[in-house]
């Protein structure tokens, strides 16, 4: 192990000692992939008697979006989770408010199953589980919303319309789509609210699966109190189906989510709410993208998967704009396969795209040869290559197009046109607006993801 994971071995062994009264070794301390805001390591403590324990490892990261309350708080929602029936992995440990890790963190029991969507997706061994995955997931969210929303501290209470609003003028980032987005939301808000406590990151990716079905629901960060179909709603939002064309987190139907919700007590869920709390997941989702790119471009995190997250905001805003405004059939120009250049002086070749393309190779030989958390950062690395790739084929003409529908608008810029359409200015030109609009989503999905506007 390295000098860090040294330190952080006995960190771990310290606490562990602490809350347990037993004390262990730890073995095996690796770092696992994934996790935005939050490093995840998998370890095995060996107690003195030779019994090994597998355990995780949460902690928070620079730049973490957790919520307010921090680990400990979490730690109290597991336990109430539990009580009321939803599948978690036991509670082994939380930071308590003190800083023994370097960071708030969590330790849990490892929990045996998979996590990997794509693998939960298209094995014939999870057959039998996706059958029944989106029930079952309906049922463990009708146990989260029985949980006593007045029982614990530390969770917030916001309107998500005003909160996404607020934090899309704190990034300086103008998206007439969001705003287009924003506008809907507002105007089409469900005739009715409940309260309760919402997970606030139920989906696929969050949720431990083995053979037999749903073993637990994971990160609870997001946490807070709100209307419970929020946590329906996200669970439909696209990102979550990863290429499935089943509505309900790639496993089932809407219907499916919410007959298992039902059927297991929660309140019955009218069709345009679980649209409403969709679009606002999407939206929200979109946002995020931004914030976790900020992460990177800031500083606090320099890290290729943020970067390379925030040209995943082209996707929910052609996500939110399908729910709202329906289907567009405009289809962008899409950049040709790598060919033999003509090198411009005073370069010689490879040219700059050529060069691209060779990184790109190496990258999937990376990717190829490496597993875990620098294998999946090679892919992503990779993706970022092509997309840059693409965007110096296909930039040049797709903002002279961008400008020129600006200027058929009467707006100048992105953000005076973000400004017109939250004013209201352009309502008597609505259709006109979002037309334009959808068109630039498009070309920035040539680039950051070509065909990603026709559905599965």
């Amino acid at each position: 192990m390295s000098d860090r994971t040294d330190e952080l071995a006995a960190g771990l062994a310290r606490v562990l000692a602490d809350r347990t009264g037993t004390a262990s070794t730890i073995r095996d301390l690796t770092r696992l992939s994934g996790g935005a805001s939050r490093e995840t390591w998998a370890f095995t403590a060996v107690a003195p008697d030779g019994a090994e324990r597998p355990l995780v490892l949460q902690r928070e990261r620079a730049g973490g979006n957790g919520a307010g309350g921090g680990m400990s708080a979490e730690g109290a929602l597991l336990r109430a989770a539990a009580a009321t029936g939803v599948p978690v992995a036991p509670l082994v440990a939380t930071d308590e408010g003190r800083d023994e890790l370097g960071a708030p963190f969590i330790v849990m029991d490892r929990v045996d199953g998979e996590t990997i969507v794509r693998r939960i997706l298209r094995d014939d061994r999870f057959a039998a589980a996706r059958s029944s995955l989106a029930r079952e997931a309906g049922a463990a969210l009708a146990a989260v919303h029985r949980i006593d929303p007045d029982a614990i501290e530390g969770l917030h209470e916001e309107d998500q319309v005003e909160q996404f609003r607020n934090l899309i003028d704190a990034l300086g980032e103008p998206h007439p789509a969001f705003e287009l987005g924003l506008r809907w939301l507002d105007r089409n808000r469900p005739a009715t609210h409940r309260r309760g406590v919402v997970h606030g990151d139920f989906r696929m990716g969050n949720l431990i699966v083995g053979e037999d079905g749903l073993r637990a629901v994971l990160d609870w960060e997001l946490s807070h109190l709100g209307d419970p179909v929020e946590d329906l709603g996200w669970f439909c939002v696209r990102a979550w189906r990863f290429g499935s064309p089943l509505r309900a987190g790639g496993v089932g139907t809407a219907e499916d989510l919410v007959e298992g919700y039902v059927a297991a007590g929660g309140a019955p869920v009218a069709p345009e709410d679980l649209r409403w709390w969709e679009a606002m997941g999407t939206l929200k989702w979109g946002v995020i993208c931004i914030v976790q790119a900020a992460t990177h471009l800031g500083g606090a995190t320099r890290s290729v998967e943020l970067a390379a997250i925030g040209r995943r905001t082209a996707e929910n805003e052609e996500d939110v704009l399908e729910l709202i405004a329906g289907p567009s059939d405009y289809e962008p120009a899409l950049a040709s396969l790598p060919s033999r250049e003509v090198a411009t002086g005073p370069h010689d070749r490879p040219t700059a795209a050529e060069l691209l393309d060779a990184v790109g190779e190496y990258l999937v030989e990376v990717r190829d040869g490496v597993e875990g958390r620098l294998g999946f950062h090679a892919r992503v690395a990779g993706n970022v290559v092509a997309t840059v790739r693409r965007e110096l084929e296909l930039g040049p003409a797709q903002a002279a197009a961008h400008s020129q529908r600006l200027a058929a608008l009467g707006v100048s810029d992105d953000v005076e046109l973000a400004a017109a359409i939250r004013s209201g200015a352009v309502d008597d030109r609505l259709d006109e607006v979002t037309a334009a609009v959808r068109e630039s989503v498009r070309d920035k999905l040539a680039v950051a993801n070509p065909g990603y506007w026709e559905r599965p």
